[in-house]
Parts: structure tokens; C-alpha cells; sequence
């Protein structure tokens, strides 16, 4: 369904399909997206102000467009931050997708591998940004679950990726953290304005939160990065290791 009409309010309504927003200033609350496409909701280039709230998006495995898998639940292509709030977010490889955003309150689980088009293991992330942004990305008070094996793509609970450009600007406070390669990756070398604290990395797939540990890629020369607070589920301190 593409939604062309700026200020849009979808209330209550259970899609089978997916959203492409060519407007500005929709609204999807009380809903819920069971998508078979790449994505559930996507914001085209262009247009700002979109809100996901208290929605269910979800897919069907093995029903995508990607060699059967689904790729997006949120993905945000505009040049604008979007609010993704108190959702509940499954299957999809990479759920929330975007560089700049408000991230809060939503519980992200039961993320399902597949084998892309190129016949790889599709990377996992419950959140995922690949840098460049122009905005701030906040990912305040979510639970973010990445329970496929390493084996099989898992990449991070939050990855920032410098895939498109420099990672800055971004918030990650209060959030619940478990599985993925490592829980989180934090940016790499040039990563600048990354305030990560009071997280909880949990145990619940891998005794280190990740398959291969805590966190990689933390800056902590960088510009403005903060790392504060953040501890394991039974209260001891996490401490990044240097970067090579």
C-alpha cells in the first residue's frame, strides 16, 4: 500500500502487506503489518515526519521477495528523523533501518535467518545504521534481541556501521542487549557524538552477550563519545576493549 497523502493517521487497522510512505507526517498507531516484502514500512526519500506507535510488524518466513526472506520492519530512506515508538518488531534481518530517528520503548525478538539473493546469510541486526547521517539517532529504552547464530548472519543487537559514511550523533541509553556477533558494535575508528550508557548486555544467548564478546568497534578518542553506566545483567561493569 504506498500512503500519498500528507498527514495520514492509520489507527487500528492490521495490514497484510506493507506501507511505502510517499507523505509527510503519517501516523501509524494501534496497528498491526504482517508484511511479505522487503519491508514493513518504509519512508521513500524526500518526505519527514512519519510515526510508528504501539504497532505489531511482523513477516512471514519464507514468503519475502529476498530469496524468501524479509529484509526491513522501519526503514527510514528520508533525510529526516522518524519516531518508532512502544512497537513490537520480529522476523524481519534488519528491523529498525535507518541513520536518524528516535528509537524508544519497542521490543525487537525472534529475528529469522536466510539466504539472500546472493545465496549468503543475510547479516541480523535489531537496529542497524550504516553511517553518513545528517541527524541524531536515539535508541532510548528498547529491548533488542538477536538470537540467530553467528552461523547463520547474526551481525549485532545495535550495529553502527560506517557502510555509507562517518557514524556520528548517536544515543544509545537504557536499552536491554543480547545476541548477535558482538551485542554491539560502536562505529569504528572515525565514529564521533556517541553517547552509549546505562545498557544492559545480557547473557541469555551467549555468555559474553555476543557470540563473540560484548563490543567492537568502540572510538574511544573520538570526538564527543561517551561510554558510561553500562554493565552485564548480574551488575558487573563493561568495558570495551581498545581498538587495534
Amino acid at each position: 500500500m504506498s500512503v500519498k497523502t500528507d498527514g495520514t493517521v492509520i489507527k487500528g487497522w492490521d495490514i497484510r502487506g506493507s506501507l511505502d510512505v510517499y507523505a509527510n507526517d503519517v501516523t501509524v498507531i494501534d496497528s498491526r503489518i504482517t508484511s511479505a516484502n522487503w519491508w514493513g514500512i518504509n519512508l521513500r526519500p524526500g518526505f519527514s515526519g512519519l510515526r510508528v506507535l504501539h504497532t505489531t510488524i511482523t513477516a512471514v518466513p519464507g514468503k519475502g521477495p529476498d530469496n524468501g526472506g524479509v529484509d526491513y520492519a522501519v526503514s527510514n530512506m528520508g533525510g529526516s528523523s522518524i519516531e518508532v515508538g512502544w512497537c513490537d518488531v520480529s522476523v524481519f534481518g534488519n528491523a529498525l533501518s535507518m541513520g536518524q530517528g528516535d528509537l524508544h520503548d519497542n521490543y525487537v525478538h525472534d529475528l529469522v535467518p536466510f539466504r539472500n539473493q546472493g545465496g549468503e546469510w543475510q547479516h541480523t541486526d535489531a537496529v542497524i545504521s550504516g553511517g553518513g547521517n545528517k541527524g541524531r539517532l536515539t535508541i532510548r529504552h528498547n529491548t533488542l534481541l538477536n538470537p540467530v547464530p553467528v552461523h547463520q548472519g547474526a551481525s549485532a543487537a545495535i550495529g553502527l556501521f560506517a557502510d555509507t559514511g562517518t557514524v556520528s550523533s548517536v544515543v544509545v541509553d537504557g536499552n536491554w542487549l543480547a545476541g548477535g556477533a558482538y551485542a554491539l558494535y560502536g562505529g569504528g575508528p572515525g565514529a564521533t557524538g556517541i553517547q552509549v550508557t546505562d545498557n544492559v548486555f545480557s547473557a541469555e544467548y551467549h555468555p559474553n552477550a555476543g557470540a563473540y564478546g560484548l563490543v567492537a568497534a568502540w572510538n574511544a578518542g573520538g570526538a564527543g563519545n561517551v561510554w558510561r553506566g553500562n554493565r552485564t545483567a548480574d551488575g558487573r561493569p563493561v568495558v570495551p576493549e581498545p581498538s587495534p
